[in-house]
């Protein structure tokens, strides 16, 4: 698996698609009241620290406040074989 690259402490780190459903995967496993909740998230994706895990957050919580307050559109997914699921989406 691809590491996360930074290029300055201040920018977004780099996630891989991978790395980004272990992340997805991770924050439904390891619910707010889990100890050591971040520490958990970074070890299962690897490859990456907790103080990225939290950046990561403060961004998808971000980029659902910009979907749920109707400033970024909700993309226009095609469905395949005529049924529609998370496992038809193209991305």
């Amino acid at each position: 698996m691809g590491s996360t690259s930074l290029s300055s402490s201040n920018s977004k780190p780099t996630w891989t698609a991978e790395q980004h459903k272990m992340f997805e995967n991770a924050l439904a496993i390891y619910y707010k009241e889990t100890p050591d909740r971040w520490q958990n998230i970074a070890s299962a994706i690897g490859g990456t620290t907790e103080e990225e895990v939290k950046r990561q957050y403060e961004i998808l919580l971000e980029d659902i406040k910009g979907i749920e307050s109707g400033k970024v559109p909700v993309p226009n997914y095609r469905k395949i074989g005529g049924s529609s699921g998370l496992n038809n989406i193209c991305s």
